[in-house]
C-alpha cells in the first residue's frame, strides 16, 4: 500500500499547517454549536442537512474523483456516522471540556501508530515527540478536573469517539490520495454522509425530533456548513503531508475548545488545563521540525 501512495515527505509545509491549525479551530466551534444545541438531535440532522447540500453543491461544481477512491468514500460515511452518534452520546454524558479533548486526544496516537506500521509514513524523532506532546496536553486537558463515576461513561464514549476518529482519519488519508482530487473525494464523501445522519437522527429520535429542526436551524446549519469547510481543509492536508502530523495539528483545535468550554458554558480552566495548553502548544512546534 504505501508503494501505491507514494512516499510521503517528513517535512510539512507551512500552509498546509496553517490551514489545518485553523480546521481545528473550525471543529472547536461546529462541536461547541452541537453541544449548546437545546435539542441535540436537531442539531446533528441539522448538521447532516448542511452537509448533505454543501456536498451536493461540490459534486455539481467538481465532478467525480477516481474510481479506486469509491470503496474509501464508502466505508468513510459509515464510520463518520457512527463517530456522529458516539459523539452526540459523549455530549449528552459529559462537559465539553472533558469529552472534546479525550475524544480529539486519543485518535492522532493511534493514526501515528498505524501510519507507521502500516502505510510506510516514518516521522522525525522531533516529529514523534511533538504528536506524543499534543497527546498528552489533550489528556491533560481532559483529566485535569479529576473524574468522578457519573463521568465513566462519558469517558468511554469519549474513546470510542476518539477511536472513530482515527478511523475516518486513516481512511480518508488513504483515499484521498486514490482519488486524483481533494474536492470530488470531500464533495461526494459529505453527499453521502448527510442523508445517513439524517437517518439515524430520525431512527433515534422519530418524528419528535421536527420541531426542533425548525426551531434550531439558525444554530444548526451554520454548524454543518463549518463542518463541512474544516473537514474539507483536512482531506486536502492529507495529500500534503504526513496523517500523522495532520491529525495531531488538528486537535490543536482543542485550545479555542478549552476557552469556549470556560467562557460560554462556564466549566473551569484553571492553572492544570492553561499548562496542558501549553504542552499542546509545545507539540505543534515539534511537528512543524524539519
Amino acid at each position: 500500500m504505501s508503494a501505491e501512495l507514494g512516499p510521503v515527505s517528513h517535512a510539512f509545509p507551512l500552509v498546509p499547517a496553517l490551514a489545518v491549525i485553523c480546521a481545528g479551530v473550525l471543529h472547536a466551534i461546529w462541536n461547541a454549536l452541537a453541544k449548546a444545541a437545546p435539542d441535540r438531535y436537531a442539531g446533528f440532522a441539522l448538521i447532516g442537512i448542511a452537509q448533505a447540500g454543501a456536498g451536493l453543491l461540490m459534486v455539481c461544481l467538481v465532478g467525480t474523483p477516481a474510481r479506486a477512491s469509491w470503496p474509501w468514500i464508502a466505508v468513510s460515511i459509515g464510520v463518520h456516522v457512527v463517530y456522529t452518534a458516539l459523539l452526540a452520546r459523549s455530549y449528552e454524558l459529559g462537559d465539553f471540556n472533558q469529552v472534546y479533548p479525550l475524544a480529539r486526544g486519543t485518535g492522532p496516537l493511534i493514526v501515528a501508530f498505524v501510519a507507521a506500521t502500516t502505510l510506510g509514513e516514518h516521522l522525525t524523532g522531533p516529529q514523534l515527540a511533538g504528536v506524543a506532546a499534543v497527546c498528552g496536553g489533550l489528556g491533560a486537558l481532559a483529566f485535569a478536573g479529576g473524574v468522578s463515576r457519573r463521568q465513566s461513561g462519558a469517558i468511554s464514549a469519549a474513546l470510542l469517539t476518539g477511536v472513530s476518529i482515527a478511523g475516518y482519519t486513516l481512511i480518508d488519508g488513504v483515499g484521498v490520495r486514490h482519488a486524483g482530487t481533494a474536492a470530488a473525494y470531500s464533495g461526494w464523501l459529505f453527499f453521502g454522509m448527510g442523508p445517513l445522519v439524517i437517518a439515524w437522527v430520525y431512527l433515534a429520535r422519530g418524528t419528535a425530533v421536527w420541531p426542533g429542526i425548525v426551531a434550531q436551524w439558525r444554530l444548526g446549519m451554520p454548524g454543518g456548513l463549518i463542518s463541512v469547510l474544516g473537514y474539507g481543509i483536512v482531506v486536502w492536508a492529507q495529500t500534503r503531508g504526513a496523517l500523522a502530523a495532520v491529525a495531531a495539528l488538528r486537535e490543536t483545535g482543542v485550545i479555542t475548545g478549552a476557552i469556549i468550554g470556560a467562557v460560554f458554558f462556564h466549566e473551569k480552566m484553571g492553572l492544570p488545563r492553561f499548562a496542558a495548553a501549553g504542552m499542546v502548544v509545545v507539540g505543534v512546534a515539534l511537528i512543524n521540525v524539519h
